[in-house]
């Protein structure tokens, strides 16, 4: 490793897509890669004082949707989700009431691209107002405009999740220039970004994942986080490699050095060895997840709020 990008990142100095790319190079078993995870480490520590957090997120609607990612559950092509369901407002109350009564940031609310924008805002307004005050609404839904965004945050949305992800526009039906628009319209509203690289697969290149790590940097993310593919039963990834933990490690660590998001960095899915590399944010999911068949995520593949909790608190996190 050359010692320029160490003394980069050892002056907060911010590093090149080229230097990203020499850091992701670095081999799983040498050296440099625990002194790469102990830095990630170090600057999570330091910056966010030693402080985690929990976001939860419910999943409103199982349909096919337009935007067929092909690595997708909910991919109108290959709709592999073992039922097509919208819950109902009350419904949706009711389970925001008993999630807010853990110990979390914030509260997602997750809808196809296609879901109808205004049951989206009635929704939204009934949810925020059984909400407390301590918990945060993030909106993680399809392309919207600025006078959209400007809604989401009249109606009490503090945040959305938008990114332009991995191979966008090829593994996907959605234009990367869309996604792009409405990250801009996100930030023009006043609401914080909260960004992803992802779904890494193997096929992906450490050129193409360094890329939406600068992205990532230059809209100033609040909340940042890195996915590996999970490769879906039903999908065209159904019989592909996945990841291995330590490589998704490494790759959060990169990420949380280049980005050096505001506020908190993610791993997905929730797992204990990138919190030993300046993960220090893990989400609970309910209802449908696009990387799960089982309409109930929190029966299957979703993690719940007390076992992240106590991941958080094992790697000696506070709350």
């Amino acid at each position: 490793m050359q010692k320029d990008i160490w003394d980069k990142i050892n002056n907060r100095i911010d590093l090149s897509k080229e230097d990203a790319v020499e850091l992701l190079n670095i081999n799983n078993t040498s050296d440099d890669f625990y002194m790469l995870l102990s830095k990630a480490n170090e600057l999570s520590r330091k910056m966010y004082n030693n402080r985690a957090y929990i976001f939860a997120q419910i999943g409103i609607n199982s349909a096919p949707c337009s935007g067929n990612c092909k690595f997708c559950s909910l991919a109108k092509d290959t709709f592999s989700v073992e039922s097509q369901f919208e819950k109902d407002a009350a419904q949706i109350v009711s389970e925001a009431q008993t999630i807010a009564k853990e110990n979390i940031e914030a509260l997602f609310l997750m809808t196809t691209a296609d879901f109808d924008k205004e049951k989206f805002i009635s929704i939204a307004k009934a949810v925020k107002e059984i909400l407390p005050g301590r918990i945060q609404l993030i909106a993680n839904i399809g392309d919207f405009d600025l006078s959209y965004a400007e809604r989401l945050r009249t109606v009490g949305f503090s945040g959305a999740y938008h990114i332009v992800r991995l191979r966008e526009g090829i593994d996907t039906n959605i234009p990367k220039e869309n996604r792009i628009a409405t990250i801009e319209a996100i930030k023009a509203a006043g609401l914080e970004l909260y960004y992803c690289v992802e779904p890494i697969g193997r096929e992906h290149t450490y050129e193409e994942i360094a890329d939406e790590m600068i992205r990532a940097r230059e809209y100033e993310v609040d909340v940042m986080a890195v996915m590996g593919r999970v490769n879906v039963s039903g999908t065209i990834f159904e019989n592909s490699g996945v990841l291995s933990e330590l490589e998704l490690t490494k790759i959060a660590a990169v990420t949380r050095i280049v980005t050096n998001p505001k506020k908190s960095m993610n791993v997905h899915e929730p797992t204990k060895m990138p919190l030993l590399a300046g993960v220090n944010q893990l989400y609970a999911e309910y209802g449908v997840n696009p990387r799960d068949t089982n309409s109930q995520t929190e029966l299957n593949r979703g993690v719940d709020i007390r076992s992240v909790e106590n991941m958080l608190l094992n790697a000696e996190y506070l709350l």
